[in-house]
């Protein structure tokens, strides 16, 4: 999968991109995508099950995007020389927490507003739809008991007490109010679009984790930029759809999200490391009181 290797397949299947500009954009587990030009990305799928994912993510978005306002791709599946997918770049960059530190006010509420409106959309949509079109059920997280076992060696003493709080907290849980729906359930801001030069959000777009979840779990990603941000979308959204959103349990689920992480990577000395960080840095911006 070098970026040669790459440029050969792509110019095999679409040879109107001989002379173009290529960049590798995202080399992950399961795919990697070149940008084109900054006009066009192609994702090549790694191995069978990403390709499969790849397939059901074209199906889901010409489910989702006639039902949407917000921006998504239109992605077109191609297999020759090899199976691939191309779509026009939506315009923007990740809008990491660094980067909405620096999105002037009007633009904050603009982008609240939006995604609140994006997600009242979504989960709209017939269900069986995306059933048909391929979406199951999103990754379930560890239980309470088992969470606490794998992550009590690794918590420093200043995480233990938010953690063992938050625990007790989800053995007391109950079932999501809302049930379950067809959400994103990936709504961090690096599969997000913001372009700061023009002042725009561009759209959202990697919807290959997407599936049916607990509905207010919809709402912790965007924790991962800043909770301001979530707050804005939970009002647009309670607007949009009608429901009533328990900002409580949000707060909780993203606390347990940040927990699960830190057990999925008990075995990982590198990974325990990173989601030890990203723990202590939501507990330090973690909101009191967000009624």
């Amino acid at each position: 999968m070098s970026l040669e290797r790459l440029r050969e397949l792509t110019v095999a299947g679409h040879p109107q991109f001989a002379g173009a500009r290529f960049t590798i954009l995202a080399d992950g587990w399961d795919s990697v995508a070149l940008d084109i030009d900054d006009r066009y990305i192609i994702k090549f799928p790694r191995h069978e099950v990403a390709e499969q994912s790849l397939r059901r993510e074209v199906l889901l978005l010409s489910v989702i995007a006639p039902r949407v306002l917000m921006p998504v791709p239109v992605m077109d599946l191609h297999d020759i020389p090899v199976a691939h997918t191309i779509h026009a770049k939506l315009p923007g960059r990740a809008l990491d927490p660094a980067a909405y530190d620096k999105v002037p006010e009007s633009m904050r509420a603009e982008i609240g507003e939006r995604l609140g409106q994006f997600y009242a959309h979504l989960h709209a949509i017939n269900p069986d739809l995306l059933a048909n079109a391929g979406a199951g059920p999103v990754q379930e997280w560890l239980d309470a008991e088992t969470i606490r076992h794998r992550i009590a060696p690794h918590l420093t003493p200043a995480l233990v007490p938010w953690a063992e709080e938050a625990l007790e907290k989800l053995e007391l849980l109950g079932p999501d109010p809302h049930g379950i729906t067809y959400g994103l359930f990936d709504g961090h801001g690096w599969n997000m679009a913001y372009d700061p030069a023009q002042n725009r959000f561009g759209g959202i777009f990697d919807f290959g984790d997407s599936g049916f979840g607990p509905l207010h779990q919809e709402f912790i990603y965007s924790n991962l930029i800043a909770p301001d941000l979530t707050a804005r979308i939970i009002n647009s959204y309670e607007r949009h759809s009608g429901r009533t959103l328990d900002r409580d349990r949000i707060l909780l689920l993203t606390d347990m999200h940040r927990l699960w992480e830190i057990a999925e990577e008990h075995e990982n000395p590198e990974g325990m490391t990173a989601m030890l960080e990203a723990a202590q840095a939501w507990v330090s911006i973690r909101p009191q009181d967000w009624s």
